[in-house]
Formats: structure tokens, C-alpha cells, sequence
């Protein structure tokens, strides 16, 4: 089998004609190895939320094998037909196969009165589910059964830094953004984002009603990604795409029930003197970002590449801290003259500051001596494109962002 495998692929190489096909061929066959342990919530049952396409149904194929192991996705439509008409269909065939033990519901929002059968089985059948879906909006808003503590919450993001292994080029993954099917074809990268970008406007808001003003909805979509990183200023963007302030605050909210973004909150304990009080906004995808903004090709040294290796880092910390379970606070500090600190790791452990800078002076130093003045952080780092990781005399450490990543995995930098 191996060498048959081998002559297919030698042959598929042959027919590619640059290293860069040859690199998204290997991306394509190769399987992720997710940092996300589901062994962690085995005996429990648990929802899995996740963005679309960031590998969710496929960790779970792959996971759960056994013949015990029972998998309904609400996406084929004979399967979301049956359960929309009748949902104690669930309860009556489970109850008539005794083997079933788990049961994986895929796009559980689809059908949220399932949820009601699903407690019953939980109490009554011992019945353990993994609950997946790329939105609990719905289920909230329609007031659902969200089983009341029966149920564990994970959440699945896109690849991180360890499950790209010697696969990782940040280059690459800040032009195509971190989901699977995206990083793996580069050359498609753009197509496959304008598709998934129009799926998302078809499926999880016109579907589901979730807006009335569909076009609207698409020019805030361009608007806000360039407050991505930043503290969106809500009156700018509602006069921009001609809508009122509360309607942009409901579709910011939109993006994070549907998990396309998250709110990073700004430390205000105990200030000294005049700091931002809002969050910070970043879309949890930067190649998505990338597409609404309409910014293609980042390299080193602009500043478009900036704002996405700070998103980079973001993605990674959300992550880690979820699939860590330590759930550390993540949040940033800024004065009221703009200095800024990007990201402070739980009650002022870490300070983090991100510069896409190659060579490190004084400057970009500025921020984490400011911050010392008003608080005592246990570590102060710069992160940044050096190559050299060094430590200051005033104990400021400068960490390549390779050294960074590799210790925030193995639970050296918050601990």
C-alpha cells in the first residue's frame, strides 16, 4: 500500500510544475493532528462550537470510530427533515439500539428541539452526546434547552502554530488565515475565501433570519474588518454603511455568537491614570479579514502585515487558553495618550507587546516601560520578528515570535 501510495504521488508530482504546487499537494494529504483533546471530556457530554470549515465534523469522524459511536449531521437534509418533523424520533430510535452509547449531533442549531430530547436521554438512557455547531445564537435566542450544566462547552478554532508543525510559514498562514482547507491550497486561498464569505451570508444570517437588511450587513462586514486589532468606533461605521449606531452593535454581536469574532476587554483595575475602557475587536480568521479588507500579498514591513501578525498572536492565545483549560483573562491596557500594551495574560502575569519589527530599538520599548510605571507584571516581553531572544537591562525579554509560540504550547509563558 505504501508503495503504491508513493508511485500515485511521485506521478501527481510530476504533473505539478512549481515547488509551490508541490507544497500544497503535501498540505492537502497530510491530516492535522488538532491540539484539542477531546479525551478530556470523555464520560461527559459536551458541546463543540466552532467556526464553519475549522475542522470540527472531521476531528470527530476521525475521533470517535467505534461502532458504539453514532453520527447524525443535521446539514444532509433527509436527516434535518426527519428531526425538524418529528424530534422525538431521536428519543424513540436510541431507546431501540441498547449498543448506541455516544452520539455525535452535527450542527445541533439546525434543530434545537432535539435539545429537549437529549436531556431526556441524558437522565433517563445514560446516554453521553457531543453537541456540535458553528452558532449557539439561535438555540439562545429561541430560548432553547442548553441542558443546564449537563453538558461540558469546548470550542474548536482554526489551526494553530503546533498542528502546522514543519508546516508553519507565517507568511503563508497570514495570507491565507487558519482555516484547514484554506491554508492548505494557497493558490485557491482568495476563491475559497469569497466562497466561504458568501456561504456565511447565505447560511448563518439570510437562513436563519438573523438580519433584515442583507446588503447592509455585507458593506458593515467590509467597514468593521478594518477594526480589526482595534477599538471599533461604532458611530463611523453606522454612518458609513447608512444604518443606526444599534444596528451595528447587533451585527457586531452577530459576529460573536456566531463565533466569526471575539471581544478582547480592556484591564482597568485599579488605574493610575486615564485608560481606554473599551475592547478591542478581532475577527477569529485573518484570512477573512484579509478578504474584507481587500488587502492581498502581506509581507514583512507593512503595515497591513503588522495588523494581521497581531491577530496572529491573538488567535493563538484564545486558543492555547481554551485548549489549555487554564482560561486565563486575556486582555490589553492602553493610556488615554494612545500608548498601548496588547495583550495582558490573566491578573497582570504577562505583558505582551506585538511588533512585527525585524530589528528591536528603544521604540518599540516604549509601551511595556510605560506600563511598569503603573503596574508590576511578573514578565514583560516583546514579541517580534528577531531572530536573537534576549532580555533588557531594565528585564524587558525579546522573544522571536518561533521562541514565543513554542513556549506558550508547552505552558512556559503563562503558568
Amino acid at each position: 500500500m505504501v508503495c503504491i501510495f508513493a508511485a500515485l504521488l511521485q506521478k501527481y508530482m510530476l504533473i505539478c510544475k512549481t515547488t509551490a504546487n508541490l507544497q500544497d499537494v503535501w498540505y492537502s494529504i497530510s491530516m492535522y493532528s488538532r491540539k484539542i483533546d477531546l479525551n478530556y471530556y470523555k464520560g461527559h457530554s459536551f458541546f463543540l462550537w466552532g467556526p464553519r470549515k475549522s475542522g470540527k465534523s472531521t476531528l470527530l469522524k476521525s475521533f470517535y470510530t467505534a461502532p458504539e459511536n453514532l453520527h447524525l449531521d443535521l446539514l444532509t437534509s433527509d436527516v434535518y427533515r426527519r428531526y425538524l418533523a418529528n424530534p422525538s424520533s431521536l428519543r424513540q430510535e436510541l431507546t431501540a439500539a441498547p449498543h448506541i452509547r455516544r452520539v455525535i449531533l452535527d450542527e445541533i442549531q439546525k434543530v434545537p428541539e432535539l435539545l429537549d430530547e437529549v436531556h431526556w436521554l441524558i437522565e433517563n438512557a445514560g446516554m453521553q452526546f457531543c453537541l456540535c455547531g458553528s452558532s449557539a445564537r439561535k438555540l439562545k435566542r429561541g430560548q432553547a434547552n442548553l441542558l443546564g450544566g449537563r453538558a461540558l462547552k469546548a470550542e474548536m478554532f482554526g489551526l494553530v502554530s503546533p498542528e502546522l508543525g514543519d508546516a508553519y510559514d507565517l507568511i503563508r498562514l497570514l495570507n491565507t488565515g487558519y482555516l484547514p482547507q484554506h491554508f492548505s491550497d494557497a493558490a485557491m486561498t482568495h476563491e475559497l475565501l469569497r466562497a466561504y464569505v458568501g456561504d456565511y451570508l447565505k447560511e448563518e444570517v439570510a437562513a436563519e433570519g438573523l438580519v433584515r437588511n442583507l446588503p447592509a450587513f455585507s458593506d458593515f462586514l467590509h467597514a468593521v474588518s478594518f477594526s480589526d486589532g482595534g477599538v471599533v468606533n461604532i458611530s463611523n461605521i453606522a454612518r458609513d454603511c447608512g444604518v443606526a449606531n444599534n444596528t451595528v452593535k447587533g451585527y457586531l454581536q452577530i459576529l460573536v455568537d456566531t463565533l466569526l469574532a471575539r471581544w478582547v476587554p480592556a484591564y482597568t483595575k485599579q488605574p493610575k491614570r486615564r485608560v481606554q475602557k473599551s475592547p478591542k475587536f478581532y475577527f477569529f480568521d485573518v484570512g477573512v479579514v484579509n478578504f474584507l479588507s481587500k488587502r492581498r500579498n502581506l509581507a514583512p514591513g507593512s503595515k497591513a502585515f503588522g495588523h494581521a501578525f497581531e491577530n496572529h498572536i491573538a488567535h493563538e492565545l484564545a486558543a492555547h487558553a481554551s485548549y489549555s483549560h487554564q482560561y486565563y483573562d486575556i486582555t490589553y491596557w492602553q493610556l488615554s495618550s494612545g500608548i498601548e500594551v496588547d495583550f495582558i495574560l490573566g491578573d497582570m502575569q504577562v505583558a505582551v507587546e506585538v511588533k512585527s519589527a525585524s530589528k528591536v530599538g528603544d521604540r518599540h520599548l516604549k509601551s511595556l516601560r510605560e506600563l511598569s510605571r503603573d503596574y508590576t507584571p511578573k514578565r514583560r516581553i516583546l514579541l517580534c520578528l528577531d531572530n536573537v531572544k534576549r532580555m533588557t537591562e531594565d528585564g524587558i525579554e525579546i522573544y522571536p515570535y518561533q521562541d514565543f509560540l513554542e513556549e506558550l504550547w508547552s505552558d512556559q509563558i503563562i503558568v
